[in-house]
């Protein structure tokens, strides 16, 4: 008898065992990482996106870059994965935790080289991420939220390199007011903060507003265009004649008959507008529709009004002023009005807003961008969340961190002397993760045109001295003590970079067998080095 081969899967279906598959997974991280390494600090270049319909963002935001880029390959996609994870946690830190990812694989091929099975490099990796949290634990500084002029810094670090560098100071101030003031007992929601984008002069027009602006007009010309101390009524109903939801004939014999059924409906419009004239509401925003006799009358009565507000604009104005949206002309009362010193209209070129403004304690704001192309608002609409997520995770963890590459290479010194202690093949995979995290103030110094060689070995040695704080300041271009020059990063965008770059690179050595179908309807995978996007 002759063997006959067994088929386990059907012909169409590509595999890639062992080590083939490792380099292949190890090289499209590291090819994801080469992507976003350029952007990396206040000296990092950025990088123009176009869209198959002509569509440009120009950013050096890492998770911008990665989720427009069309980017087929599964472990590639996993690289883009701890991108997301990083931005809704934080808000930042984006572009390092995928350069740590991409460096711990790479490492961890030179210790496959060495014959280092997969399972000892996770092994070593797991404990250099867990001693990671602990010495930054030991590294951080208290913060709270007394500590205004450390909550700037931390913003403005956030925002360095994004294009807002000139107007830094003053975005760092308006973050550091809205986030204090939308805090509630402990809690700090950033869908609280309203950020709306208008062309104007410049950046540097940017504005808090106490209160919320929108893109809508008032219904008539004939309505104030300012209204000062503004008496909101909240209506989440249509100020129309409802329309019957079956269909109905109504028999009209005479033409009393007639004249009384429209006088009727006459009769109804003007006592929606007298009730709310009567509860003394001199600004109505309304979620519906209104009926185009009910804006006559509001105009006459000397009330500003607005249709068709979005649910999420209504939610934000009922924070601001302190009013509640009501569903019934019965529910309308003077306790369920907001108030604000001013509402007004405002014209910034063809774009209409309406602002309400001086609130009592707004808790819910507005930052309105201003810009000369919607690229550059775009920009520093990213740079501004930046700065609000890392403020926020100031106050969540109330801790800090030196910035510049300086807690880097002191966790890298550190884990060095913890590698030290162990007596198996895990040292070696330690001795490659406090590497891997080395490679962010070495690219730094590269983004900047400086000799990374040289920064490496300065740095080094200054930690061995003590000088545990030292770090670059490119916005000068020296080494020096970043907590004292106001670099200043929360400790937890550390931990959660370190945590998820670790966890994508044990998971993917821990792949040894990539089974794929060529039936997929983007097109098959291709298992070779020259990966496409």
């Amino acid at each position: 008898m002759t063997d006959k081969p067994v088929f386990l899967m059907p012909e169409d279906i590509q595999r890639m065992i062992g080590k083939d598959a490792q380099r292949n997974n190890i090289q499209a991280a590291k090819m994801v990482a080469e992507v976003v390494k350029t952007t990396l600090g206040p000296k990092g270049m950025d990088k123009m996106l176009v869209s198959p319909t002509d569509d440009i963002i120009v950013t050096n935001d890492g998770v911008t870059i990665l989720e427009e880029m069309e980017i087929e390959h599964p472990v590639a996609r996993m690289m883009v994965e701890i991108a997301r994870t990083q931005e809704n946690e934080i808000g930042d830190g984006t572009t390092t935790a995928v350069m740590i990812a991409g460096k711990l694989l790479e490492n961890a091929e030179k210790l496959l080289d060495r014959k280092i099975h997969p399972t000892m490099i996770t092994k070593g990796y797991h404990l250099a991420a867990e001693k990671s949290k602990e010495i930054l634990n030991e590294l951080a500084y208290q913060v709270s939220q007394e500590n205004e002029d450390i909550l700037m810094k931390v913003a403005m670090t956030a925002m360095t390199g994004k294009g807002a560098e000139d107007s830094r100071e003053r975005f760092a101030e308006i973050i550091v007011r809205a986030v204090k003031q939308i805090q509630d007992k402990g809690n700090i929601d950033l869908k609280n903060i309203k950020i709306e984008k208008i062309k104007s002069e410049g950046v540097g027009d940017t504005e808090l507003i106490s209160g919320i602006a929108f893109e809508k007009e008032r219904i008539s010309q004939d309505m104030p265009q300012i209204v000062t101390d503004a008496k909101i009524a909240l209506v989440g109903f249509p100020l129309e004649i409802k329309n019957t939801e079956v269909e109905a004939k109504i028999s009209v014999s005479s033409p009393e008959q007639l004249r009384n059924f429209l006088d009727q409906e006459e009769r109804t419009i003007r006592e929606m507008v007298h009730k709310i004239q009567l509860v003394g509401a001199n600004v109505v925003f309304c979620q519906k529709g209104i009926d185009d006799f009910v804006q006559y009358l509001l105009s006459k009565a000397g009330i500003y009004a607005c249709r068709r507000v979005s649910k999420d604009d209504m939610e934000k104005i009922a924070k601001a002023t302190g009013g509640r949206i009501v569903n019934g002309l019965n529910e309308l009362n003077v306790e369920e009005l907001g108030k604000a010193e001013l509402v007004e209209e405002v014209k910034h070129g063809e774009t209409v807003l309406t602002y309400v403004r001086g609130c009592e304690n707004p808790k819910s704001l507005t930052i309105l961008i201003h810009g000369g192309t919607s690229h550059v608002i775009d920009e520093i609409e990213r740079a501004i969340k930046d700065g609000l997520g890392d403020v926020v995770c100031c106050l969540k963890s109330e801790s800090v961190v030196a910035g510049g590459g300086a807690v880097e290479i002191e966790l890298a010194r550190r884990l060095r002397k913890f590698g030290q202690t162990l007596s198996g093949r895990e040292q070696l995979a330690v001795e490659e993760f406090a590497s891997a995290l080395e490679f962010i103030p070495v690219t730094l110094a590269e983004n900047a045109g400086l000799d990374p060689i040289d920064v490496l070995t300065e740095l080094k040695s200054l930690h061995d001295s003590g000088e545990k704080n030292k770090g670059l300041n490119l916005i000068v271009n020296k080494i020096e003590d970043t907590l004292e020059a106001g670099i200043i990063e929360p400790a937890r965008i550390k931990t959660q970079a370190i945590d998820s770059a670790s966890e994508v690179a044990i998971m993917i050595l821990r792949i040894d067998d990539v089974i794929a179908s060529s039936k997929k309807p983007k097109g098959k995978i291709e298992f070779d080095n020259n990966l496409e996007y």
